[in-house]
């Protein structure tokens, strides 16, 4: 019975953290150089938004559903295959 009680009070705590503002917990005054790590100057990717023809993309959802790979990954896959290919890689 001990355990059940840790469980719901461990789901009480999460649920009480998901429902909250915890910015005010974060201490404001540390700043990132302090991690011992550099955050990269450019974003290793960037959004797009294509428009694909529905038969394209419900083909592309199917062979990332066989292959077990979100779809948008094998997008990813198979232009940087493409790429690779047309520079001569």
């Amino acid at each position: 019975m001990l355990k059940k009680n840790k469980r719901s009070s461990r789901s009480s705590e999460i649920t009480d953290y998901d429902l909250s503002d915890t910015t005010a917990m974060i201490g404001q005054r540390k700043h990132l150089s302090n991690l011992g790590f550099a955050l990269p100057d450019v974003p290793a990717s960037q959004v797009v938004s294509i428009r694909f023809p529905t038969k394209l993309l419900n083909a592309l959802k199917s062979i990332g559903n066989e292959k077990d790979v979100p779809y948008q990954s094998l997008i990813k896959l198979f232009l940087w295959d493409r790429v690779g290919r047309e520079l001569g890689h």
